[in-house]
């Protein structure tokens, strides 16, 4: 199963400067190779590489395996809607591998810029620190707010679900928005009242509000389920996306009626 964690990090003035001429460079890069497969309507990335790479390489200085990444990225964005050329603000991720990024110890990872490779430290907790040795493939560079952060990859094994000892019902509702088997019911007579008295002008917080609503619902549904040690039969799928991202961190298991 794959997971994203991130980590701050803490580079000096120097290395915050190269970081970000990197990332500016990456994209500007990413930007021509973008308007490329875009007119020659191709996101195929090998056919792409033999048009741009010696360009990416003189004249945006990307190192090859950044050139690489540069590539795969405009590629990727083309390939999710040709009607369109993708482009790239100049502070968009710049994404590493493991053949330009590799950690050295718990603290600090060397990332290679445009003026070599870096040794930067990162923020650590007990957190990061458990799951450190899960982290898997790429990662990308982010910079928000004057900050620089790495979200990486984690491969971490995949819950297994436990056994269950009878089977917690569910079926779904507008004002009660879920009734179990047991006959307890979860209301959402607050999303209503509210889509009543702001349909027109809150439609945007209506939406962040019942998803809320469902999140807690759907938690309270699991954690019923393993105090009991029951599986959940769910009746449709509008609450099923949310039933299954609890019951993932919960040990429950979960049928679809």
């Amino acid at each position: 199963m794959k997971q994203t964690m991130l980590l701050k990090l803490n580079p000096t003035e120097d290395q915050h400067q190269a970081l970000l001429e990197t990332m500016h460079q990456f994209n500007a890069a990413a930007n021509y190779v973008a308007a490329m497969a875009f007119a020659e309507k191709s996101a195929n990335k090998f056919e792409l590489q033999k048009l741009v790479y010696g360009e990416l390489r003189t004249t945006y200085k990307l190192a090859a395996q950044l050139a690489i990444r540069a590539i795969s990225k405009a590629s990727e964005a083309y390939k999710r809607d040709k009607s369109i050329q993708p482009t790239f603000q100049p502070e968009g991720a710049l994404v590493y591998d493991e053949r330009v990024m590799s950690f050295k110890g718990l603290t600090t990872v060397s990332l290679l810029t445009l003026s070599g490779r870096v040794l930067v430290p990162f923020l650590i907790g007990s957190y990061q620190a458990s799951r450190m040795g899960s982290i898997k493939g790429q990662a990308d560079l982010l910079y928000r707010n004057g900050t620089f952060s790495l979200a990486v990859t984690l491969d971490v094994p995949t819950p297994t679900p436990g056994t269950s000892d009878g089977t917690l019902g569910v079926d779904l509702g507008m004002v009660n928005l879920a009734t179990d088997s047991e006959g307890e019911t979860f209301s959402g007579e607050a999303v209503e009242k509210t889509r009543q008295r702001h349909l027109k002008q809150l439609s945007g917080k209506e939406a962040r509000f019942r998803k809320n609503t469902n999140h807690v619902i759907s938690k309270r549904i699991v954690q019923k389920a393993k105090a009991t040690g029951q599986g959940i039969a769910i009746e449709e799928l509008s609450m099923f996306a949310l039933l299954e991202r609890e019951v993932a961190g919960k040990n429950t298991m979960w049928y679809q009626r």
